[in-house]
């Protein structure tokens, strides 16, 4: 063998390695968004047609901007859409990444889509409001999820990915199906689930991640298995057996997910972030039910958004601040 086929040789295996790595860490992001591509010019068309910059370019509780090339800890709010005829629709999960690739880990925290708390409009923050956390969206979309967010932790949120869940199940087909061990038997939406082992298509998948009710854990036990199904099509992602439907996976997730992440900086990631996604913390928001006047809520306490604001901005080597108080009423 000549040394030319050797190069070329080498070459295809590290382009097969990149778009792998590429593929393990993106899909880790955004809770069963992006997978991998064999083809570089899909990659960037798919992820050129899913980026939506907001209008910010730096937290106003950051100094300055994070970069990824310095190895920057960083921030990702992830949202599924429950879109609806006649609104615009709201956040039916919410999880908060916090990545840093000095200590190689990952937090990931669950905020139930009940939780009260002050909506913080970024166009005019005097004109706040307290209601459930996912209505955010509802209101003011994506811009408005994301500085709730930040000051119901008081972390900043650098990057955001958002995807529809209605179209999550064809993403799951994409990668054909996942395998769980259910640990209810339910029924939501005219899907059936029985307990036990089972493969799910996407349709079933959605259900499965969607359930709550029925669950004696709630949004709790919903926050696991939305978690659990990540990890699962990370799994199918990793499989070369995905090769051949590379088209129907790119399909679903161009037309169903948004980021402000830029393939720039996905590429700059995948080397620097990915072996954080080895040693991932589960986070919950501890807190109960109650009503405010006949408007159920899961309360918080600003004792435990504390701890959590402790938690997540030691992990981005920012200094612990005061979270600002949510009244009760």
């Amino acid at each position: 063998m000549n040394n030319t086929r050797i190069r070329k040789k080498k070459k295809k295996k590290v382009k097969k390695w990149f778009l792998l790595t590429l593929f393990s860490f993106f899909t880790l992001l955004i809770g069963g968004g992006l997978y991998f591509f064999n083809v570089y010019n899909d990659v960037a068309s798919a992820v050129d047609n899913m980026n939506k910059p907001i209008s910010r370019e730096v937290s106003e509780k950051r100094d300055e901007k994070v970069e990824v090339t310095k190895k920057d800890p960083i921030s990702i709010l992830m949202v599924g859409i429950d879109e609806r005829d006649g609104d615009n629709g709201r956040t039916d999960s919410m999880l908060v990444l916090t990545v840093n690739p000095e200590t190689n880990s990952t937090k990931i925290l669950s905020i139930p889509r009940d939780t009260r708390t002050e909506l913080i409009d970024p166009e005019d923050p005097d004109n706040s409001s307290k209601d459930k956390i996912n209505h955010a969206y509802a209101y003011g979309g994506i811009e408005m999820s994301i500085a709730t967010v930040e000051n119901f932790l008081n972390i900043p949120i650098d990057y955001y990915v958002e995807i529809n869940m209605e179209g999550f199940k064809d993403v799951v087909d994409a990668v054909n199906g996942i395998d769980v061990d259910n640990q209810y038997a339910f029924e939501l939406d005219g899907i059936t689930l029985e307990e036990g082992p089972q493969h799910l298509d996407g349709t079933e998948t959605l259900a499965y991640a969607r359930m709550r009710k029925q669950d004696p854990r709630g949004d709790i036990g919903r926050g696991e298995r939305q978690r659990e199904v990540i990890s699962k099509i990370i799994d199918k992602g990793k499989s070369l057996s995905t090769l051949t439907n590379y088209n129907d996976i790119l399909d679903a997730l161009e037309n169903n997910i948004k980021t402000n992440l830029t393939l720039s900086e996905i590429i700059d990631m995948q080397s620097s972030y990915r072996p954080a996604a080895d040693t991932l913390e589960k986070l919950e928001v501890a807190g109960a039910g109650g009503f405010v006047g006949d408007v159920w809520y899961y309360m918080v306490e600003d004792e435990t958004r504390q701890s959590l604001s402790d938690q997540l901005r030691q992990h981005l080597n920012l200094p612990t601040e005061i979270v600002a108080e949510v009244a009760a009423n």
